[in-house]
């Protein structure tokens, strides 16, 4: 699976509010890859077809390196690939004016506060991961 840690200038992070199987999840926007398809071209592809459009400056960040079990089928186990990107026109994007704001279909997509942003407010296990590494990141700088 690959994700995108989209940022903006005021140092808010994208986040994607979605509904699967009836169950509710925060995530950072992204997905899995089709069957021939390269790491690269599946987070254009996924922010295509989430975001309506392409992703700019986009940087490896991380790739898991430890056993990871879907949360959805559990015979499954999750290589994840996170890249730090920025919205090729953020101005377009469609966001939803609370949590699981569905106005505009779903997903639905909200800018946080990277600073606001706890880790519980994440549902899966690497994403929580993420904000911990990404936080860091940026405290480094």
């Amino acid at each position: 699976r690959v994700y995108a840690l989209i940022t903006n200038e005021k140092e808010e992070i994208l986040l994607a509010d979605e509904e699967y199987l009836g169950k509710r999840f925060t995530k950072f926007p992204g997905g899995g890859l089709e069957w021939g398809e390269g790491i690269y071209d599946a987070l254009q592809r996924e922010a295509q077809e989430e975001l309506h459009q392409g992703l700019t400056h986009a940087k490896h960040f991380y790739t898991t390196d430890f056993f990871q079990q879907s949360s959805f089928k559990k015979t499954d186990q999750l290589i994840s690939v996170y890249y730090t990107a920025e919205l090729s026109k953020p101005e377009d994007l469609l966001l939803g004016e609370f949590p699981f704001d569905f106005t505009h279909g779903k997903p639905s997509f909200r800018w946080v506060k990277i600073s606001e942003l706890r880790r519980e407010d994440l549902k899966f296990p690497i994403d929580k991961l993420m904000l911990e590494k990404l936080k860091k990141s940026i405290s480094d700088l």
